[in-house]
């Protein structure tokens, strides 16, 4: 006992209390539980706790049962058994009992075994007390921290999504869409952006909430968004009357309503405001410590959305206009063909590369179409493929022939001081004929769609790539020539139309194929439907596309004219260049001719191939008049003139002339500069038949 004398300290009369008391005023009782006998002490606060009257219990435990339900008797033997069983000195656990009035109410034991020397267990003393207070604030705690991880979830989930959002219409269809504004109990949201000092609302909710004249507003104007943007300071509104009182610009059109709070956020990003997020409640009056927390954390992840999302669709206009300028304004209207062209952006890129198409439109009623890819999706790519596309053009606009223009072409980008190179493919095709003349350079192979729909592909002999040509000093590009029928379709593109990451470029190629085969007829809708196609399977490439479809028959006004390069020793060339003079002889009218013109050409190009160190320029031509003529001329490097001599019964030489001369209407040469060109006429009907 402590000495009361001991001090001047002056304590009660019943200090300290005695453990009986204590035991009492805490709703804790005891328990003396003899396990010889069998019999269970309970003193009076213990009688308390297992809500019993005087009487009602007679020291056995088993007495009890009518307070314990049988489940938590079970679970409480079970667990005392196991604690004698084990050794154990003491045992604690949380049961339910029933009380007189039929409720449940939870309840807790912590006792001591005792035993003998030999461990057997003799006694059970303990306590035993009401734990519902206890278990209420653990579950309230519980229940707070279930909560708080929700709402951080919430933000988690809400920051995910916008991590993907591009646009701003991403970051507002993100709010809108996703749970997160129900988990937070927000009725709906406004958000406005910042622009020119007033601050112009984008998202507004719910439908029939708008309040007019708000869609623009000052800065300095009496609005909540207004607030935070000048403040940069978030407004909790936790009642109607705090919103009446404090904006009675806004309450009045939004008091219908019934919100009971908000919550206005700056969207502030790299320390300067780009806008305001309301979030609006009709059933919440207050926030909580947490709540300010997690809203303000919200905000600043949506005002790192918006920013990025603006600036990127700055870029995005920047990259769209510079691409746009690259590409041609408009495609000609070419008389005989249809023309579809498109081009589609990487998905995963900036929007801009160095794809491009081209429709020049050549005399004669002939039509130049080129597709192209230059290395790279950057800005600099897109310069390069506007400075090549130009002087394609250029090339081809001067009457060079394919090879010529590709050649031309590809030493320019040499010269243009960068480390980029180009695939192309460049078809020349004369309209009244469909003679195409196609020269490739490392570019994929067109394909070709009939008039039944049927799709196959076109192999083209290539050359090295633009500019890689130059530099290894292989300029010689081969000519290809086909002919399109009428409602045959020539399709041009790049190989982001056939490339995916992991397959093989041939199995793209059929795919594409079954698409074309399988896809509309007309034109435009073919051109949309292939890049729909794109559009769905994404990827990291540019896609440019060229449609070209012959509509039928057709003759120029001023004449038709086609050009191929025939270079020595070269049997395929030679080749075509036939091909093309069959196949525009027939077309100009002169079918009861064409023998004697094949004959002819046939004879001055192998001419000038055996007698010149060079190849040969083929040109066929109508010329317009009084009388329809068609010309053939041959082209080469030598200045020396042929002339028509005898070859003698014997000769196996000399023929070629007497041959053009006896075919003709009429021939001759002309000096051409290094050069010379010989050249014959051959009188044909005005109109080709039909």
């Amino acid at each position: 006992m402590v000495d009361r004398a001991a001090g001047a300290l002056s304590l009660p009369d019943d200090w300290p209390a005695d453990p009986d008391q204590s035991l009492t005023l805490n709703r804790m009782g005891s328990f003396d539980w003899d396990l010889v006998s069998g019999l269970m002490h309970l003193d009076r606060p213990a009688h308390e706790v297992f809500d019993l009257r005087p009487g009602e219990y007679d020291g056995r435990p088993e007495s009890l049962a009518s307070r314990v339900p049988p489940d938590e008797a079970a679970r409480l033997d079970t667990l005392v058994a196991q604690a004698l069983k084990k050794g154990s000195d003491h045992y604690g656990v949380y049961f339910r009992i029933r009380r007189r009035d039929g409720s449940l109410r939870w309840t807790h034991t912590q006792a001591s075994v005792r035993r003998d020397e030999t461990g057997r267990p003799l006694r059970i003393i303990g306590i035993i007390r009401d734990a519902t207070e206890e278990l209420a604030e653990a579950r309230a705690r519980l229940e707070v921290d279930v909560e708080r991880r929700r709402q951080t979830s919430v933000v988690e989930s809400t920051t995910a999504a916008l991590a993907h959002a591009r646009t701003v219409q991403d970051v507002i269809d993100v709010l809108k869409d996703s749970h997160g504004l129900e988990h937070f109990g927000a009725t709906s949201l406004v958000m406005g952006l910042l622009e020119s000092g007033r601050i112009h609302l984008v998202a507004e909710g719910p439908e029939g909430s708008f309040v007019p004249g708000t869609r623009f507003t000052r800065v300095d104007e009496a609005y909540p968004m207004s607030e935070v943007v000048r403040t940069l300071t978030p407004r909790f509104i936790e009642s109607e009357q705090d919103f009446a009182e404090s904006y009675p610009l806004l309450w009045p059109h939004i008091e219908g309503l019934h919100i009971t709070s908000a919550a206005y956020l700056p969207l502030i990003a790299q320390a300067r405001p780009i806008g305001a997020l309301g979030l609006l409640y009709s059933d919440k009056t207050g926030f909580s410590a947490e709540e300010r927390n997690l809203l303000v954390a919200l905000g600043s992840s949506i005002a790192q959305s918006l920013q990025r999302a603006m600036l990127y669709e700055q870029e995005h206009d920047l990259a769209e206009g510079l691409q746009q300028a690259m590409l041609p304004r408009r495609i000609p209207i070419v008389p005989g063909a249809q023309i579809a062209v498109r081009y589609r952006s990487a998905r995963m890129g900036r929007d801009i590369g160095g794809d491009w198409y081209d429709i020049i439109a050549l005399p004669g009623g002939r039509v130049g179409a080129v597709i192209g890819d230059v290395q790279g999706h950057d800005t600099d790519a897109a310069a390069v493929m506007g400075q090549l596309r130009i002087v394609l053009r250029a090339y081809a606009a001067e009457g060079h022939t394919p090879a010529t223009v590709m050649a031309r072409a590809s030493v320019f980008l040499d010269e243009l001081d960068t480390d980029r190179f180009a695939t192309c493919t460049y078809a020349e095709a004369d309209l009244s004929t469909g003679v195409v003349q196609v020269v490739r350079a490392g570019h994929v192979d067109p394909l070709i769609r009939d008039i039944d729909g049927n799709c196959r592909r076109l192999p083209v002999e290539g050359g090295l790539p633009l500019g890689l040509s130059a530099e290894f000093g292989q300029l010689e590009y081969p000519v290809s020539t086909v002919e399109l029928d009428p409602g045959q379709t020539l399709l041009l593109y790049t190989d982001g139309l056939v490339e995916q990451p992991g397959a093989d470029l041939d199995d793209g190629m059929q795919l594409l194929a079954s698409l074309v085969r399988s896809g509309p007829r007309d034109l435009q809708l073919l051109a949309n439907h292939l890049c729909e196609v794109v559009d769905e399977r994404g990827g990291d490439d540019d896609v440019a596309l060229l449609l070209l479809r012959r509509k039928g028959a057709y003759t120029p006004q001023t004449g038709g004219r086609l050009r191929q390069h025939v270079a020595q020793n070269d049997p395929e060339a030679l080749r075509s260049a036939r091909h093309m003079i069959r196949a525009a002889v027939r077309a100009w009218g002169a079918r009861e001719r064409s023998d004697e013109i094949e004959l002819a050409a046939d004879e001055m190009i192998t001419n000038a191939l055996m007698h010149t160190d060079g190849g040969a320029i083929v040109t066929i031509r109508v010329l317009s008049g009084a009388e329809q003529r068609l010309r053939v001329e041959v082209e080469d490097r030598s200045s020396a003139l042929p002339r028509r001599r005898d070859a003698g019964e014997s000769g196996v030489s000399g023929r070629g002339l007497m041959l053009v001369d006896r075919l003709a209407e009429a021939w001759g040469v002309e000096s051409r500069g290094s050069g010379k060109c010989v050249w014959c006429e051959f009188i044909v009907q005005d109109r080709p038949p039909n």
